[in-house]
C-alpha cells in the first residue's frame, strides 16, 4: 500500500499565534504533501513497497537519496504535527521528566539545550529528543530530511520530540528569527504524546 498523507490532527489556525495559520497550510499541503508523494515514487515496484515507514529508515541505504530525503520527509513530519497540540495537553511529568532531570539535571536546562540544537543546527534540519533503550534520553540534530532511525546518523534511539528548523517551518512569521519560533514551539508541545512515544520506545 502507498503511503498517504496523515490527517492534520488539528486546524491551520490552531497553533497561533506560535505557528501562523498560512505557514500550517503551505507545511502541511506542499511540504508533507510533496513528500509523500515523493517517497510513493521512490520505493514503486521495490522490495521497500509495503513496508513500514520505520522499517525502511532503520534498514536504509543511506546512498538512496530519494528514500532518504522523502522517506525521512514523511516521517519527520508526520511525528512533527502530532507531538504540538493547541491545547496545550499535559504537563512534563512521571518517568519521562525523571529521564530529563537524570541527563540534564533540570527542565530548564532540558530546554536549553534543546532550543541549542535546534538554532545551532546550520541550515535546514531538525533537533530532537530521543530515547535509548532502558529509558536514556539524548538532544541531538541532523541535517536536511534524515532522523535518528537512520543508519549512520550522528545520534541513536528513537524520536520522541522533533522540531523542524527548515526556513518553510517558521519563515513567513519569524523570518530570520529562528530562536523566537524555537522558544514559541514550547508553547504547543503535546506532552501527553511525547510521554506516551516515550513509553512506547523505552
Amino acid at each position: 500500500m502507498a503511503f498517504e498523507l496523515p490527517k492534520l490532527p488539528y486546524a491551520y489556525d490552531a497553533l497561533e499565534p506560535n505557528i501562523d495559520a498560512r505557514t500550517m497550510e503551505i507545511h502541511y499541503t506542499k511540504h508533507h504533501a510533496g513528500y509523500t508523494n515523493n517517497l510513493n515514487n521512490a520505493i514503486k515496484g521495490t522490495d521497500l513497497e509495503g513496508k513500514s515507514i520505520e522499517d525502511i529508515l532503520t534498514n536504509l541505504d543511506m546512498s538512496n537519496a530519494a528514500v532518504r530525503n522523502n522517506g525521512g520527509g514523511f516521517y519527520n513530519h508526520s511525528l512533527y504535527w502530532e507531538v504540538m497540540n493547541p491545547e496545550g495537553k499535559g504537563r512534563l511529568s512521571g518517568p519521562l521528566k525523571d529521564a530529563i532531570e537524570s541527563t540534564y539535571g533540570t527542565v530548564d536546562t532540558f530546554k536549553d539545550a534543546f532550543a541549542k540544537a535546534a538554532a545551532t543546527r546550520f541550515g535546514s534540519g531538525w533537533a530532537w529528543l530521543c530515547v535509548h533503550k532502558g529509558g536514556k534520553v539524548e538532544i541531538c540534530s541532523t541535517p536536511n530530511q534524515d532522523n535518528p532511525l537512520m543508519p549512520d546518523v550522528s545520534c541513536g534511539g528513537t524520536p520522541i520530540l522533533g522540531i523542524d528548523v527548515w526556513e518553510h517551518a517558521y519563515y513567513l512569521n519569524y523570518q530570520n528569527r529562528r530562536p523566537d519560533y524555537i522558544n514559541a514551539f514550547f508553547n504547543v508541545i503535546n506532552w501527553n504524546e511525547v510521554e506516551r512515544r516515550y513509553d512506547a520506545a523505552k
